[in-house]
């Protein structure tokens, strides 16, 4: 018999596929704006710079030196600027159309909704712990399918801390009526999701989807969502 009540969520990356999802919205904008045109050859380069410039970028944000109307047209700016096109006018109009588009794209990892519904025939409490913005994260748990599993959706930016600060956790398992001896935190990310976690007592399952090496001291450590099944 397990010791958890509660299951936390992190969002991108651990049940969402932030990469794919965010690639089809890059083909989307690259088709619209005609990037090819100005010198944007290839779509595979222009996304592998961005995926660089935004996570350093969000790092920053994460840890309060800059701020999200800056991030969000700063991340496409620099990307342009990679191929020397120096329009922050484009940057704000890709900036737009990314935040409309991407959160529409439904594409999750595998087995996602079968956990989910495994996890609540079993009677498990479900909530997501997400860095992110309320206008895009309910956008996508909603147009994916996932809301209806959440008893608590816990975004950085509504609740005014990111992970991997305590004080997010802290307000979530307040938020979820949860203590942390009987809680379980499942995420992709070691420094942010499962460092969090650790740091607020709570027991962390590192999803590493790319069989990543780290020190990251979690309790559990799997490669697909269906293996949960071994341990809860």
């Amino acid at each position: 018999m397990t010791k958890y009540k509660h299951i936390f969520f992190d969002l991108d990356r651990t049940l969402w596929d932030f990469e794919r999802n965010s690639k089809e919205t890059f083909m989307d904008i690259y088709l619209k704006y005609n990037l090819k045109k100005i010198g944007i050859n290839n779509l595979n380069e222009l996304f592998e710079k961005y995926q660089k410039i935004n996570s350093d970028l969000w790092e920053k944000y994460r840890n309060g030196l800059i701020m999200k109307d800056f991030l969000n047209i700063e991340r496409f700016y620099l990307t342009l600027k990679e191929y020397n096109i120096d329009d922050k006018k484009l940057a704000s109009k890709i900036a737009n159309d990314y935040v409309k588009i991407s959160p529409t794209k439904t594409h999750l990892f595998p087995n996602a909704i079968e956990i989910l519904e495994y996890l609540k025939s079993k009677n498990y409490l479900l909530h997501i712990i997400t860095n992110g913005f309320p206008e895009v994260q309910y956008i996508k748990l909603r147009n994916a399918n996932l809301s209806k599993y959440f008893h608590e959706i816990i975004i950085s930016e509504e609740v005014g801390y990111n992970k991997p600060s305590t004080e997010i956790f802290e307000i979530s398992l307040k938020k979820a009526n949860a203590i942390a001896s009987q809680s379980l935190m499942i995420g992709d990310d070691p420094d942010v999701d499962i460092l969090g976690a650790i740091r607020s007592g709570i027991d962390s399952l590192w999803m590493n989807y790319d069989k990543s090496t780290n020190l990251c001291k979690a309790t559990y450590e799997l490669e697909n969502l269906i293996q949960i099944k071994e341990i809860l």
